[in-house]
């Protein structure tokens, strides 16, 4: 890098690094770095937090595709990332990262392969890649920030979107429920699978370090507020999380190799929670929400998954 170049790097955005190898020097900056375009009160800015505390001086490689992540990156050649980071299309996330994951380990590097990815680039687009490099057990950490939109081409419903949602494309609220993720991810078998809630700090820092920890394919989802998305108000992203643990709405627990399922917190499943929660963004509010339905599927699915617990005693 040029003198030239350097004089212009700011303290909030500065120059892209130059290699994708990090030293565990590189890695004492953040993963976000301050100065960062996100809108206030963005789930994915507390979770890449988080991120940056759990990865402390690992040498890390992420991989973004289309999505709210990699626009937040800014202009080249400055970024609001302090990791090299790959952009790939939406659908070559999990991809991208595999071939990243199998270089690096050509080279002998001890570099964890991250993809930070929407739910948009997860549940829908991405899927295809996603289940194959999960299937073939490659050595990357997947985390999918979950805003249950398509939060950066105009709100569009996304099949994380949960059931009475108003989006770009539900105006009157989306008529299914959401799919169910961790689910699906756990079913290939995969080392590791859990459920991140940005309310339960120590709980979401033991998962990512786990993550970071073990080899073979993981997958971490986050429950991403997004106070533009949800119609909400920015400083209440954390309690509404609390509140859709609380309801039993977002459930958070972990799965081992697929099959030993153990709950994390134990949810008060709560109405008055549920209705705090649906009442506090306007998402909910342009459309006649069946919030009796909403309890039964939380119900039935806490039926179920207390019941893969227990099998796993």
């Amino acid at each position: 890098m040029s003198d030239a170049m350097s004089s212009r790097t700011s303290e909030l955005h500065e120059p892209l690094l130059g290699g994708m190898a990090q030293t565990a020097a590189d890695r004492r900056e953040p993963v976000l770095r301050a100065g960062n375009t996100n809108c206030g009160g963005c789930g994915m800015s507390i979770g890449l937090n988080f991120l940056s505390h759990a990865i402390a001086e690992r040498p890390v490689q992420l991989v973004i595709p289309a999505c709210c992540a990699i626009v937040t990156a800014g202009p080249f050649p400055y970024s609001a990332y302090g990791a090299p980071v790959v952009a790939s299309t939406f659908a070559s996330a999990a991809a991208v990262a595999t071939g990243l994951a199998h270089a690096a380990r050509l080279n002998g590097e001890d570099t964890r392969v991250l993809c930070w990815a929407g739910d948009g680039g997860t549940y829908d687009i991405g899927m295809a890649t996603l289940s194959a490099a999960a299937e073939r057990d490659e050595d990357i950490l997947y985390l999918c920030y979950d805003n249950e939109i398509y939060g950066n081409t105009g709100g569009q419903r996304s099949s994380a979107t949960p059931l009475g949602a108003a989006t770009s494309t539900t105006p009157h609220g989306k008529d299914v429920e959401k799919k169910d993720i961790l689910a699906i991810m756990a079913a290939h078998r995969i080392p590791y699978a859990a459920a991140v809630s940005l309310a339960h700090p120590e709980d979401a820092m033991r998962k990512m370090r786990h993550a970071l920890g073990v080899t073979g394919f993981r997958f971490l989802h986050i429950l991403s507020p997004c106070p533009t998305g949800w119609k909400s108000e920015p400083a209440d992203g954390v309690e509404l999380v609390r509140l859709a643990v609380k309801s039993g709405l977002y459930a958070v627990y972990e799965v081992f190799d697929g099959r030993r399922v153990v709950l994390n917190v134990e949810p008060e499943m709560s109405d008055e929670a549920l209705a705090r929660y649906l009442a506090a963004q306007g998402r909910f509010r342009k459309s006649d929400i069946d919030v009796a339905r909403i309890r039964r599927s939380i119900d039935l699915s806490w039926q179920e998954l207390r019941a893969r617990a227990a099998l796993a005693l």
